[in-house]
């Protein structure tokens, strides 16, 4: 993978203030398993041809001028699947790292990895950590993990952190609000996803970023994840360009 680095922040910040782009998009990467039964392979195939289909987006996200691009990359409900499908997603994730955070961290990209990382194997920890580590004063693009991730657990662990702050004295219920929820997210650094993309012609969340999916808008697109090429993501942020955000008032928002 090839990622060119991306333009300097304050133009891109210029851009999305303008409404150009969305500034945080997430992705829903759906369908490597009906990609692969179509075609008579193996479930590992698509998963193989959809990480492909990954360093594409992650390339193509970055040279367009996204600023945060979060990919659902594994579930807290993904731990059920088949333990040689989970044991090959894992390999995946060994081999992205190994072959792709070095091309990484030389365009500038920032990793952040959100989801419960207390219950994973300490290689699998280590993995996400190093990625962090090594890109964590880059500049460009954010591109958010969400592994190991499901958004009523997210939300759980935040409300679980605030009852124990009043349980401790450090926080009075009253002070309890939206602004206290979000700040004990995963994301509490983040803005929130202005655009989620969920592919293969699903239409739901799946436990993904409802908290922060409030306001967002949403582009399902009926291509399974492999397939999923530069032009479909061009697709969805034309439609996106081409609404009115309202956030509930009258007129529309500028981002």
């Amino acid at each position: 993978m090839t990622i060119s680095p991306d333009r300097e922040s304050e133009d891109t910040a210029t851009d999305s203030a303008a409404g150009s782009l969305p500034r945080h998009v997430a992705l829903i990467m759906d369908g490597n398993g009906r990609w692969a039964t179509a075609r008579g392979l193996p479930r590992t195939e698509g998963h193989r041809h959809g990480l492909e289909a990954l360093r594409r987006t992650i390339r193509h996200a970055a040279q367009t001028g996204i600023r945060y691009l979060t990919i659902y990359s594994f579930s807290s409900e993904n731990w059920s699947r088949p333990q040689p499908e989970v044991s090959f997603l894992m390999g995946l994730l060994r081999r992205f790292v190994q072959r792709d955070l070095t091309e990484i961290h030389n365009a500038n990209v920032r990793i952040k990895v959100i989801g419960d990382r207390l219950t994973l194997e300490p290689g699998i920890r280590a993995l996400l950590v190093e990625a962090e580590e090594l890109t964590k004063n880059n500049t460009g693009m954010t591109l958010v993990v969400a592994f190991n991730y499901g958004s009523r657990d997210e939300i759980t662990r935040s409300v679980r952190q605030l009852a124990e702050e009043v349980a401790s004295g450090r926080l009075a219920p009253e002070d309890i609000d939206e602004k206290a929820i979000a700040s004990r997210l995963d994301t509490a650094d983040l803005p929130d996803p202005d655009l989620i993309i969920r592919t293969s012609g699903e239409l739901r969340l799946s436990n993904f970023l409802m908290w922060q999916a409030a306001y967002s808008e949403f582009h399902f697109s009926p291509v399974h994840w492999p397939d999923f090429d530069e032009a479909a993501f061009d697709q969805a942020l034309s439609d996106f360009m081409g609404r009115e955000r309202r956030f509930g008032g009258l007129a529309a928002k500028a981002l």
